[in-house]
């Protein structure tokens, strides 16, 4: 009996050990992109300030707690005037609504280092849910969590006015990300 104990513990020792909790989101590797359509012609942008926090247990994932803060104002189009811009009331609204906030609700595995993941969305005030997958890589202390998901402006307000009609700059947009965690 104690030797199956024994060759029970020693067999389960490397998924042990191999179990990492990630806590701190390292902003200077990661990445916040978006993808849209103005005028028929596709354009992206970035953006560069963001923070959060995680709290991610690679053995149990279903306990995962994850915040992240995107600042507006670190909008990156490629476009000093565009950037000017998009911050404005119309757009972002950035003065009064700085950050776009994402909150996870829940986080499913659903194979070996892929996720669902479900959460809201606010920015500007409105909040929507959202679901999309992600894909966890880790090496050495570090996790590195990509997706995508898309999402529709009007959704949030962005783009009022003149701007609310989809004509000139489509409702879609899509965000790729690449967060980096370590321990």
């Amino acid at each position: 009996m104690f030797k199956r104990t024994l060759t029970a513990a020693l067999l389960s020792f490397p998924l042990l050990a191999s179990a990492a909790t990630y806590t701190h989101i390292d902003s200077s590797k990661s990445q916040i992109q978006f993808h849209y359509e103005q005028m028929g012609v596709n354009m992206d942008g970035v953006f560069t300030g963001f923070n959060g926090n995680i709290h991610f247990d690679s053995a149990d994932a279903s306990k995962a707690k994850v915040q992240l803060h995107v600042q507006l104002n670190s909008v990156d189009t490629g476009s000093d005037d565009a950037d000017a811009e998009v911050i404005k009331p119309e757009w972002f609204n950035a003065a009064a609504h700085p950050d776009a906030v994402f909150t996870a609700t829940s986080i499913e595995v659903k194979a070996d280092n892929e996720f669902e993941v479900v959460g809201q969305l606010t920015i500007k005030g409105h909040e929507q849910e959202i679901r999309f997958p992600a894909t966890l890589n880790e090496t050495e202390n570090t996790a590195t969590f990509t997706g995508s998901f898309s999402l529709l402006r009007g959704d949030y307000a962005i783009g009022e006015g003149a701007w609310s009609k989809f004509d000139i700059v489509a409702n879609d947009i899509r965000v790729d990300f690449k967060i980096v965690a370590t321990e």
